[in-house]
């Protein structure tokens, strides 16, 4: 009997709905986690086919010495994070765990390429921070 009773406690906790605030919080990750994907792969086809518009020489570079690998990895960053933030969109379990590692790694890598176009991916690592945030601060939440 005390079975059945925890049982039906445990399903009424299931049921009820998740806080307004972090079903936003997840909604507004999930967003700017497109988004982000979306401006990676962009500025991967523009090291690809129009490496002139960049700030500096491609010797000038971290890592790798031309635009055509970055192009290559802000692709590969770019569907990485399209793809976890339609996961994260349907509230797949493992998506907050891939979407701070996605955010982390495309954190990362615009700071590596940040002399090629200071403003543009300055303004990336910040929105990175925000998705990294978004999923962190009710991370202990069960219910979502």
């Amino acid at each position: 009997m005390t079975s059945d009773a925890t049982r039906s406690h445990r399903q009424e906790a299931d049921d009820a709905p998740a806080s307004p605030l972090w079903t936003g919080m997840l909604g507004f990750a999930s967003i700017m986690l497109l988004l982000l994907g979306g401006f990676h792969v962009l500025g991967g086809f523009i090291a690809l086919l129009e490496n002139r518009v960049y700030d500096v020489d491609a010797s000038e570079l971290l890592l790798f010495r031309s635009y055509a690998g970055w192009g290559i990895a802000h692709m590969a960053i770019g569907t990485a994070a399209f793809l976890t933030g339609v996961a994260l969109f349907y509230r797949r379990p493992w998506s907050r765990i891939a979407t701070i590692v996605i955010a982390s790694v495309s954190a990362v890598t615009n700071l590596a390429f940040l002399s090629a176009a200071p403003v543009w991916y300055g303004l990336q690592i910040l929105l990175d921070v925000l998705v990294i945030y978004a999923v962190t601060v009710h991370f202990d939440d069960e219910r979502d």
